[in-house]
């Protein structure tokens, strides 16, 4: 198989697991770390929360964009990700689900995992915290309608988080993958914690509108070399990548190209372990002593 990446070091796939942490954390298996592909459909939805207060003023152009992966995007990925034998995570604002209602039960159907993103992809700076517990029992509503199945887990719109936030999402005992602060699972307040990375999220790189002022998206080429690299680092370090895609982006055909080439590597290594969120959080919630932590917000004053 061409791969983009011809440069990529194959050599390395056998040595990188030598470099360990002195205190390992125990993948299943005799694995040696892990990887979570997870997908995050917002549609349209930050720019239906963004121009909330006047909805005709949405730039058509934006529009367009975000309805690719509704229209022909997540088909295609769902097929890439079908070939590939590889389960994922799609995290799914509560109203694309209402106005989509056949959409959670086919990524159910095909053995991914859906989890809660928000109603209207809200903003933590806009909202209260009883807005957001407001959109939280809404969005809950919404996948046990269409699943009959509570939702294990939940990522913040923007990767942002509040005391209270983490609070409710420990009451429903969801776990979380918005937060960043270390490269294996943990506990935070309570709540189980699968860790993100902006370098690992495809939007930073290919997103393109009128609002952003980017003159021009990464090179898919590139990009998949630093995607490598940095599953190579994380792989030695015992860690968990967390790769972020987006319906809109992932499912046009470089983008397609670019995740195909990477799961043909990862999926090749015998040391990784390929799950979805839940799996990773079941498994880390029964550990005897998985590491925690707790909100610490210091006071500046």
């Amino acid at each position: 198989m061409f791969c983009l990446y011809d440069a990529y070091d194959t050599e390395a796939l056998t040595s990188m697991h030598a470099l360990r942490p002195a205190i390992a954390y125990p993948w299943p298996d005799d694995k040696q770390s892990a990887v979570l592909i997870s997908v995050d459909v917002d549609a349209d939805t930050p720019l239906l929360w963004h121009c909330r207060a006047n909805p005709g003023n949405a730039n058509l152009s934006e529009l367009e964009q975000r309805q690719h992966g509704l229209r022909a995007g997540l088909s295609s990925l769902l097929a890439l990700l079908d070939r590939r034998m590889v389960k994922a995570t799609f995290f799914v604002p509560g109203f694309v689900a209402e106005r989509t209602p056949a959409l959670l039960s086919e990524f159910v159907a095909r053995g991914h995992e859906v989890a809660l993103h928000g109603y209207l992809h809200e903003r933590v700076a806009d909202i209260t915290d009883e807005q957001f517990t407001t959109a939280l029992h809404r969005s809950i509503d919404i996948f046990e309608r269409q699943t009959q199945k509570a939702p294990a887990g939940f990522r913040s719109p923007g990767w942002e988080m509040t005391a209270h936030m983490l609070s409710m999402l420990r009451a429903y005992d969801l776990y979380d993958s918005s937060l960043s602060g270390f490269d294996r699972p943990y506990t935070i307040g309570g709540v189980c914690e699968l860790p993100i990375s902006w370098a690992r999220e495809d939007t930073v790189r290919f997103k393109v509108t009128s609002r952003d002022g980017k003159s021009a998206p990464a090179s898919p080429m590139l990009v998949l070399q630093e995607w490598l690299f940095d599953w190579q680092a994380t792989a030695a370090a015992n860690g968990l990548f967390t790769l972020t895609l987006h319906d809109w982006i992932a499912g046009r055909p470089a983008q397609l190209r670019l995740l195909d080439e990477f799961l043909d590597v990862v999926c090749g290594d015998a040391l990784t372990w390929l799950a979805t969120g839940a799996e990773i959080a079941t498994r880390h919630r029964r550990l005897p002593n998985p590491l925690t932590t707790f909100v610490d917000v210091p006071n500046s004053q």
